[in-house]
């Protein structure tokens, strides 16, 4: 079973953003800076594809000795993140509008995990490349951990799954805590998405792995 969730496009979205607390709007300024940005030195995990924002926002909430920053290509979706946020006040959070292929640029050393939720699968052959977890992005992830390498994934595509075995594995990666089932094997205090919640309800299968390398 195929979900197609359509972007809309959304009127004043970019102005809308940009004047937002929450988004960071030059992070390529940021680069080695996040703890001065957040004024502290907790751990700083990202979300690569955060969507409309409902798992990051929940963990920043749940979580408030780690800060956040949520990642979105789409001026439309990340304005549903931030439309969330207008009325909460979360200190340990911010997002960025922006291209994950650039994610190098943004931070340098200040990771301490990486979330990739549902991400493109990107099916075709010709498009490996473009997978969050192809050896492109692990390159890419390398200089952004503070220490250890830490990436966890979930994904309702059993091929993007299998994918990311394999690639993880053969980049030099441990795999811990791999499942075909979530919800037949739920881990504690599992944080949702929004795709997570609609494909629990229509009863298709998430795919979700722990994945360590150390420095």
């Amino acid at each position: 079973m195929v979900i197609i969730l359509r972007l809309k496009n959304v009127k004043n979205a970019k102005n809308i953003i940009e004047v937002s607390d929450y988004v960071v709007l030059n992070p390529d300024d940021m680069i080695g800076k996040w703890h001065d940005l957040f004024g502290n030195n907790n751990p700083i995990d990202i979300e690569i594809g955060m969507g409309k924002g409902d798992f990051i926002i929940e963990m920043a909430k749940e979580n408030p000795n780690v800060n956040y920053v949520g990642i979105e290509m789409y001026d439309s979706v990340i304005l549903r993140a931030v439309q969330k946020l207008n009325d909460l006040q979360i200190n340990n959070l911010k997002l960025i509008r922006m291209d994950a292929n650039y994610i190098d640029k943004v931070f340098y050393k200040e990771v301490n995990t990486i979330y990739l939720n549902f991400s493109d699968p990107w099916p075709k052959k010709r498009h490996e490349k473009r997978r969050l977890t192809s050896h492109n992005f692990l390159s890419k992830y390398d200089n952004l951990f503070v220490n250890d390498k830490k990436i966890i994934q979930k994904t309702d595509n059993i091929d993007l799954f299998a994918f990311s075995i394999e690639s993880l594995s053969t980049y030099g990666y441990t795999l811990k805590s791999v499942t075909l089932d979530l919800y037949n094997n739920m881990i504690e205090n599992n944080v949702s998405t929004e795709y997570e919640r609609k494909f629990n309800a229509l009863g298709i299968k998430i795919c979700r792995l722990e994945a360590y390398k150390k420095n």
